[in-house]
């Protein structure tokens, strides 16, 4: 008999402005995307902080022209779900290592956005069972996690306070998608479409994954649909929630 999974709790949707920080072009579209477009349709403010761009992604191409393409298409996959403001920050694609020159990056960010809600990728070891995390995503998410909180003490990283960076201690959650320690989902069965499709702007990435890939479309609707059992509705993204502030 299959283990049924457990139930997940609705997240909590009383907030303004997120921002969704992740190492790569493609890390928030593989399933999150969706949950983004839901949030921007409710008039909430949602910012990218992409770490990288992406550069060492596609292995037919050199970095150099790498880069600025993969820029391109996240701006294209973010405007799908009603996203305009992207940033990178030009850490090295396949080499991020957790430290505090990242969590400084990641505090600056966090103050210039001031967010309620930092949205990251999952850093767990794995994604469940025996499959591994990819490097960049456990560095970049547990800077993150640690930059929510650097973000709001005046004392660490006195350096931003020069660059006009007031502490900015609203942080209320830190949600790292994907993760298996998931405790919370959202319904996204509105706004799969449009998930779906920010996921295609990134042409050239996929088409670099090579024929044996897979469908991404049949991935993606797969997850979402067996998340949807979990929530109670037809299609649901999960995420782990981590409080900052427990009142």
């Amino acid at each position: 008999m299959s283990e049924v999974p457990p139930a997940l709790e609705r997240l909590r949707e009383d907030w303004e402005r997120a921002l969704v920080v992740v190492p790569h072009p493609d890390d928030m579209e593989y399933g999150g995307a969706a949950a983004i477009a839901r949030w921007t349709g409710q008039g909430k403010t949602v910012a990218y902080c992409l770490l990288t761009s992406g550069e060492a992604g596609i292995d037919s191409l050199n970095p150099d022209e790498c880069g600025p393409l993969r820029e391109e298409e996240q701006r294209k996959a973010c405007a799908q779900v009603g996203v305009d403001i992207v940033e990178f920050l030009g850490m090295p694609d396949g080499m991020l290592e957790y430290g505090l020159p990242m969590r400084r990056a990641i505090a600056a960010s966090i103050r210039r956005h001031r967010p309620e809600i930092v949205i990251t990728v999952n850093f767990r070891e794995t994604y469940g069972g025996v499959m591994l995390n990819q490097a960049d995503h456990i560095a970049g998410g547990r800077a993150t996690l640690d930059a929510a909180r650097d973000a709001g003490n005046r004392w660490v990283f006195t350096e931003l306070l020069d660059d006009g960076l007031e502490p900015w201690s609203g942080v209320k959650e830190v949600w790292a998608a994907g993760s298996p320690n998931a405790t919370h989902g959202v319904d996204v069965t509105d706004t799969f479409a449009a998930g779906l499709a920010s996921l295609h702007e990134h042409k050239a990435y996929l088409e670099g994954l090579g024929p044996d890939a897979g469908d991404p479309s049949e991935f993606l609707e797969g997850f979402a649909r067996q998340t949807g059992q979990q929530l109670g509705c037809a299609m649901a993204v999960s995420v782990e929630m981590l409080p900052l502030q427990l009142f």
